[in-house]
């Protein structure tokens, strides 16, 4: 072989090693972009989901704190009407914003939900320690029957069973059979009547079976 032919062929094979290791360059650069990209695209996708559960986790959370309230006391049938009736009102909100952005919320959304939520929470906490208690321990028959009532509801509410709009239908007319006897007892000396006493039982019958029925439908919390 003459000089000339083993420079060419020496050069051929520097060309050939040349491209060889450019080719595994840039298969090697493709590998830590991909591996790079992936950590960031799972960034995104648990941001999400993390979203979603928090939305969900904080109304579920009040949700508790109304129920824990109606069970221990401290929130009286009118004060949760009142909570229930807001919280019905921001899950309406949550769903038309997501009809409008296809299932979605957007980060305005977002904001605007935990604001009103931030505001009903400070306002759970205020009716659970104000002077406005439900007894929990009656003497009488109608105070029995109404603290079965109240239970009954606040396990409804614990468990899902209850929505927001449900609970707080119940519970305002729970608060005006409680005002109803209030009335009567201040009328009669702090007593009710024979007749009294059964008007309220038929009034607690109906709410009675508007719990049982709210408790077994299909709707949901």
């Amino acid at each position: 072989m003459s000089g000339a032919a083993f420079i060419e062929s020496g050069s051929s094979r520097h060309k050939g090693e040349k491209t060889y290791m450019n080719s595994l360059k840039g298969i090697m650069l493709g590998a830590a972009m991909a591996a790079l990209t992936l950590p960031v695209v799972a960034q995104t996708a648990n941001t999400s989901a993390a979203t979603s559960t928090t939305i969900n986790g904080r109304k579920e959370n009040q949700q508790d704190r109304i129920a824990n309230g109606v069970q221990s006391g401290q929130l009286t049938a009118g004060e949760t009407a009142n909570l229930e009736n807001k919280e019905s009102k921001v899950n309406q909100e949550e769903r038309d914003m997501r009809k409008l952005d296809n299932g979605h919320l957007t980060t305005a959304d977002r904001a605007t939900l935990n604001q009103q939520q931030n505001q009903l929470s400070k306002q759970i906490y205020a009716d659970k320690h104000n002077a406005a208690v439900q007894n929990t321990n009656p003497k009488s028959e109608v105070g029995k029957r109404a603290e079965n009532q109240q239970d009954r509801i606040a396990q409804g509410v614990k468990s899902g069973q209850l929505t927001a709009g449900e609970t707080a239908h119940l519970e305002k007319r729970e608060a005006g059979i409680n005002r109803e006897v209030r009335n009567d007892r201040a009328a009669n000396g702090g007593k009710l009547t024979g007749a009294e006493r059964r008007q309220v039982n038929q009034q607690q019958n109906k709410v009675s079976r508007q719990i049982y029925r709210d408790k077994h439908n299909a709707r949901k919390q």
